[in-house]
């Protein structure tokens, strides 16, 4: 599906598995039947290209609301506004909720956002007063997608593209990454922080991170992140 829709199809649960829903023309449905052998047409209403706003749902992490720009913020929250792009994240995700859980808990200073996708996690540190705050990704879309949210949101966000698994990583008081257990892994041994806040995966993943003491884990949805202070 990736490969014959790239700009993006739909995902519907049904009691016998997963239906997967493309809005195209007779000749993406030919394709689709080319490369499934089975496949179902339907005629939509008007307006089907405004209908992926409608899976986006906003989230309140404490004081935070975390959503997107057609969304009305709650009121007495402090708003995130978030329009992820081309690049992931939206703050909807678990993991994102657990770094924030973990992140509100510590001492205000400065942060490392390691692969910061749109921007959620570096923006909303700045929102709960964490300066300065540094956001480092891999993919150009990222960067640029960090830095149009920062604006929008009125912080101070520096978004530069990098690889983070080669070379030194900043200084800074707290350094968080929502990505993979193996890219932590790897992440870990070069980050100069003094507590690290990481996830991306699952709670069968083992607490202890070389080089680390493990402070305290929180989970959701069978989705962990673990607070860690350099030994």
């Amino acid at each position: 599906m990736l490969e014959l829709f790239p700009s993006g199809f739909e995902e519907v649960d049904r009691n016998d598995g997963v239906e997967l829903v493309a809005y195209t023309d007779a000749q993406g449905e030919e394709r689709m039947w080319r490369a499934f052998g089975r496949t179902a047409g339907a005629d939509v209403d008007d307006g089907w290209e405004e209908r992926w706003r409608e899976f986006h749902r906003p989230i309140r992490v404490g004081q935070l609301w975390i959503g997107q720009p057609w969304q009305t913020p709650e009121g007495g929250s402090t708003a995130v506004v978030i329009d992820p792009g081309r690049a992931f994240g939206t703050g909807a995700h678990p993991t994102t909720r657990l770094t924030l859980t973990l992140l509100a808990d510590l001492p205000r200073g400065s942060l490392l956002d390691v692969g910061s996708g749109s921007g959620v996690l570096a923006i909303a540190a700045a929102k709960l007063g964490f300066a300065p705050v540094l956001a480092l990704d891999s993919e150009d879309a990222a960067v640029e997608a960090t830095g149009r949210n920062a604006a929008a949101n009125g912080v101070d966000v520096q978004a530069e593209r990098r690889d983070a698994r080669v070379g030194d990583l900043p200084a800074t008081d707290i350094t968080v990454a929502n990505i993979t257990r193996a890219l932590v892994e790897a992440l870990a041994p070069r980050v100069a922080s003094q507590h690290l806040v990481v996830s991306g995966y699952l709670m069968t993943e083992d607490e202890e991170l070389p080089g680390f003491g493990h402070l305290r884990r929180v989970a959701e949805d069978g989705w962990a992140a673990d607070l860690f202070a350099r030994q």
